[in-house]
């Protein structure tokens, strides 16, 4: 990456960051108390009256984390979808690499993310979480639920252009993926073994419960154990790479006609 690329991504970034919170009484702080809102709300709900938490050690902890890795893959995934069109008039007015504009939409949501990660090692002090050995692997989950949404992204926001409707569509999708991902309830729950395994090949399932395992709790189920090891595990890091080559490949051919389609 050249020096003015790096100038023009470190400015999109601060740019989008500022814009996100304009006007707002409590600026910044909303990408804090926005995931604690949605926690302690379901919280009370699913654990305090559902009792769905039963039997998992600092379940809080473990609701949260999935909370915050969802809504980065979710926040990731929204921003960069209306990023191209959002800066239709950078587009028709200087030539720029377009990838750059969904790239720096993608370092807002890593941002945010770090922020929650905070609060979660903030949490974890307060529960007595033990830290264990296999934190050191939460880097490598996180980098692949960003490769992940980046991907997804890169399909969304080149489609985005000519076809508005994906906005809608999207949102059902990402509405449906969080209940089907085991962000809520633990995975145990689930008693029919083909439909945990097919959970588990979602991506976002298979990183969420290793990122349970590696930070909260060494009795979360986990791809590996599910799968005992075998090929079957490799299925979720298949689906990022196929959705991060293709999409590159797609944004790649449809940002050729951008400026006269936005």
């Amino acid at each position: 990456m050249t020096k003015q690329n790096k100038a023009l991504l470190s400015e999109l970034v601060r740019t989008d960051f500022k814009l996100r919170y304009q006007g707002s009484v409590l600026g910044y702080a909303w990408s804090l108390l926005k995931p604690l809102l949605i926690f302690v709300i379901l919280y009370v709900v699913f654990v305090r009256f559902l009792k769905l938490g039963d039997g998992v050690p600092h379940y809080p902890i473990y609701l949260l984390l999935g909370i915050v890795l969802w809504n980065f893959f979710a926040e990731m995934t929204q921003q960069s979808l209306g990023s191209i069109v959002g800066r239709g008039d950078l587009i028709r007015k200087i030539r720029i690499p377009r990838w750059i504009i969904v790239l720096s939409s993608s370092i807002s949501a890593v941002i945010n993310l770090l922020l929650n990660l905070v609060v979660v090692a903030v949490f974890m002090v307060i529960n007595h979480v033990d830290v264990r050995f296999t934190i050191v692997i939460l880097p490598l989950i996180l980098i692949e639920v960003y490769l992940f949404a980046l991907g997804i992204s890169l399909f969304l926001s080149a489609l985005y252009v000519k076809f508005r409707d994906i906005g809608y569509i999207w949102e059902v999708f990402l509405q449906a993926g969080f209940y089907l991902t085991p962000i809520l309830y633990p995975l145990a729950r689930i008693t029919n073994l083909s439909f945990q395994k097919l959970i588990m090949i979602n991506p976002m399932g298979q990183a969420i419960q290793d990122a349970r395992y590696a930070v909260v709790t060494d009795q979360t189920i986990t791809a590996h154990r599910l799968f005992n090891g075998g090929p079957y595990t490799l299925i979720p890091f298949a689906i990022i790479l196929v959705l991060l080559v293709g999409g590159l490949a797609f944004f790649r051919k449809e940002s050729k006609y951008f400026a006269e389609n936005i």
